[in-house]
């Protein structure tokens, strides 16, 4: 690519966006922020020598384009499939993938480290590149990273993707702002020439240039009643151009790529840029499933005799639980589509709030709604919530707060990948006071488990369910309260029993119905990792040697360490096996293929029962 002329890469650009289309409308995947990031893609690749000079993406799902281009074309089509490449940039498969980029907001930081080692191991003439878009600005990390790249010494280069969206329409003041921010190009260009020409005279040391930079932005400032975040923290700031015009990016690239010092370059972009039914509904083209190209109609299969997606029972059940407790709110962070708050927050928009990309904030926003008097029920990713950690321990436990956390794509949830699978939460959260940890098995209990959390003096209280849809076509419930740290047992049985919790537990009751009377096995669900019923393991201990435990989290630290600490405690030594996610990062697949792998699936709890 790099050897034809700047004039044939809007030809590229097509060529690559239409490779795009056509691979995702047949094989799903991340669709309308890679589509938006074509013609930065193509820039970056031609002005910077990659993979030597660095490219941090971030989010990740911006990177088809990259990935193209770096040599899997010819294998893009096992994108997110089992064993294939995998769905976002990770150094583990391509030297042109810098870092892991799953998650949002981390570029900066991972880009000043990079900048830092370049000048650290003599290698000053790398360029690094951070790309952040699709609201990963208003992410937390973000905000520190750019503090700390205005005080380390660095040359690297921040490309803002501003397109107003990540998964649904960004929101926040930073977004406002990036809106409306204006810099004249004119200014740009005599500003920068003039900088050269002072530089090459060696007037421009570096305490020099500071104090220019300081008095131009208060210069700049009064003029245009308009004080610019990024120039203010040193941070040489130019835009916002096209993001779509590739000449006009590889212009620009090659004039700003040898300056010193930090410097953000502000990209205005149309996620779903190319394919006008993406362009027009960006949320529901950010992931479409399958499509024709051609009238851009989503392939979608009937699924009104299915059972519901498990989010949607979540987001109805809490407008229903809304209207009848006037002090119930909402909160997420930028997932109100994929986590079905929009349900609540079409229905009473003063009563939910989208927070940004900002797991941390939500928490302790929903905290401090909390201490004063309302019920927050927060939605997050459980693999985003882990970035919400320390506000889970320190503003919401401490307390006892009566936040309700909501932990949605809990377990494997397929094809995003080791990123993404919400397989930690349980282990991580179990050791922190104050905390009711559940998970339901089915849509019935997802119900009745809301219902117990939001009444009277049930504290911090995590409920966890997975991605994709549940077991019961006929979902809705009456409101029933669930005893909390009570479990239930779902069979007899003489030979072993086994303990699961959550959903898993169906794998578990398929698996039993098929071995028939070949084995006695006795099934508890439950519930609650925390208080664990210790009546179930009273029961247990006392009446079985062969103990199954079943999770769909991680086997260190989950269910069934807490079985076998509360059996040693009590003097009770069964032989204990636990099924789980091994001490390994999942690679992706489908959720069924994932379970097979590590055990989890029907067939494979019928084969450890029989051992």
């Amino acid at each position: 690519m790099r050897k034809l002329s700047v004039e044939q890469l809007p030809e590229v650009c097509d060529e690559l966006r239409r490779d795009i289309i056509d691979e995702v409308s047949v094989n799903p995947g991340h669709f309308a922020s890679s589509l938006g990031a074509v013609e930065i893609t193509v820039a970056l690749h031609y002005v910077f020598h990659t993979p030597d000079d660095r490219i941090v993406w971030d989010v990740g799902h911006q990177a088809y384009g990259h990935k193209i281009l770096t040599g899997r074309r010819d294998i893009f089509y096992t994108n997110r499939k089992l064993h294939g490449i995998r769905p976002f940039p990770s150094p583990l498969e391509s030297e042109y993938d810098t870092f892991t980029c799953g998650h949002a907001s981390n570029s900066i930081s991972a880009a000043l480290g990079m900048a830092v080692a370049a000048r650290k191991t003599g290698k000053d003439n790398r360029h690094v590149v951070a790309v952040i878009g699709d609201g990963a600005m208003s992410g937390g990390l973000a905000f520190e990273g750019l503090n700390n790249v205005s005080s380390t010494p660095n040359d690297m280069l921040i490309i803002l993707n501003d397109n107003d969206m990540s998964i649904d329409h960004a929101v926040g003041g930073m977004e406002k702002y990036l809106l409306n921010l204006d810099t004249n190009e004119t200014y740009n260009k005599i500003r920068f020439k003039a900088s050269q020409w002072l530089h090459a005279k060696g007037y421009l040391n570096d305490n020099r240039r500071k104090g220019l930079i300081r008095l131009n932005n208060a210069i700049k400032s009064a003029i245009s009643h308009q004080q610019n975040i990024f120039e203010g923290m040193n941070i040489r700031y130019f835009g916002p151009f096209d993001g779509h015009d590739v000449k006009e990016i590889v212009r620009i690239l090659r004039q700003i790529k040898d300056m010193k010092g930090p410097k953000l370059l502000h990209l205005h972009t149309i996620k779903g840029k190319g394919y006008k039914p993406a362009e027009q509904a960006a949320t529901i083209w950010h992931a479409p499933g399958k499509f024709d190209v051609a009238t851009g109609e989503r392939i979608v299969k009937d699924c009104s005799h299915e059972p519901p997606k498990y989010q949607d029972v979540f987001g109805n059940t809490l407008l229903e639980l809304a209207e009848q407790n006037p002090r119930i709110v909402g909160v997420t962070p930028a997932m109100p589509t994929g986590s079905s708050m929009n349900i609540l927050m079409k229905a009473m928009p003063d009563r939910a709030f989208d927070v940004g990309i900002a797991e941390g904030h939500a928490v302790t926003f929903s905290a401090g709604m909390a201490k004063d008097g309302l019920i927050p029920f927060c939605a997050i990713y459980s693999a985003f919530a882990q970035r919400a950690y320390d506000n889970v321990i320190h503003d919401m436990a401490l307390l006892n707060l009566p936040v309700v956390l909501c932990l949605d794509r809990a377990g494997l949830v397929g094809e995003d990948g080791p990123t993404h699978h919400g397989v930690f939460d349980m282990a991580a959260l179990r050791p922190i006071p104050n905390l009711t940890i559940c998970s339901p098995m089915d849509e019935h209990e997802l119900r009745r488990l809301m219902y117990t959390a939001q009444l009277p003096d049930k504290g911090s209280f995590v409920i966890r369910y997975p991605r994709g849809r549940g077991v019961l076509v006929d979902w809705k419930c009456p409101f029933e309260e669930v005893m909390v740290g009570t479990g239930r047992i779902l069979r007899n049985g003489t030979d072993m029993a086994i303990l699961s919790i959550g959903p898993v537990g169906n794998n578990v009751e398929a698996a039993i119905s098929e071995i028939g009377e070949a084995r006695s096995v006795a099934h508890y669900d439950m519930r609650f990792l925390k208080p664990l019923d210790e009546h179930i393991l009273e029961e247990v201990g006392r009446n079985f040697s062969r103990i199954i435990t079943i999770e769909d989290g991680v086997i260190q630290g989950g269910l069934g360490s807490a079985v076998l600490e509360w059996m040693n405690d009590h003097g009770y030594h069964p032989a204990v096996t636990r099924l789980g996610i091994p001490d390994r990062f999942i690679e992706h697949g489908s959720v069924e293929q994932l379970q097979e792998i590590v055990g989890i699936d029907k067939e494979s709890i019928k084969k450890e029962i029989m051992k």
